[in-house]
């Protein structure tokens, strides 16, 4: 398992999705699964950066777990910002015209649909979001 922690910054994304897609060369992950990921990365960080310590300035921990026999990866966010569970989300409805959509939502929606699990859990005061996605 390797380790990031960071500034939750929406500028240190980059830096971020470098580390995880350094791990996912490791294993061989396609193209496309690197981009899916990628998109899902962008999404929690943002939303860590934006809103769990808002108006501070607070860590982001990133682990990152590969396994190669069954390709599968794990990453694991965890801050100690507010406590949020991000999956209580209401699915925001995608059918409704843009202009007469709720704000919000559509980022967890993308992530649950991008990824083959997501999970939470708030432990030692900590928010912890965890992905999972099968590896081609």
């Amino acid at each position: 398992m390797k380790e990031l922690t960071m500034e939750a910054l929406v500028q240190n994304i980059p830096a971020a999705t470098d580390f995880v897609n350094a791990q996912l060369d490791e294993v061989g992950c396609s193209p496309a699964e690197e981009m899916e990921i990628d998109v899902v990365l962008d999404e929690v960080l943002s939303n860590i950066a934006n809103y769990a310590y808002t108006p501070e300035i607070g860590l982001v921990t990133i682990q990152v777990e590969t396994e190669k026999d069954a390709p599968m990866v794990t990453i694991s966010f965890a801050d100690v910002g507010i406590p949020y569970n991000p999956l209580e989300q209401e699915a925001p409805d995608v059918n409704v015209p843009l202009q007469k959509r709720k704000i919000g939502g559509l980022g967890i929606h993308l992530t649950k649909k991008l990824m083959d699990h997501v999970s939470y859990e708030y432990r030692e005061g900590k928010n912890i979001l965890h992905i999972h996605k099968k590896l081609s």
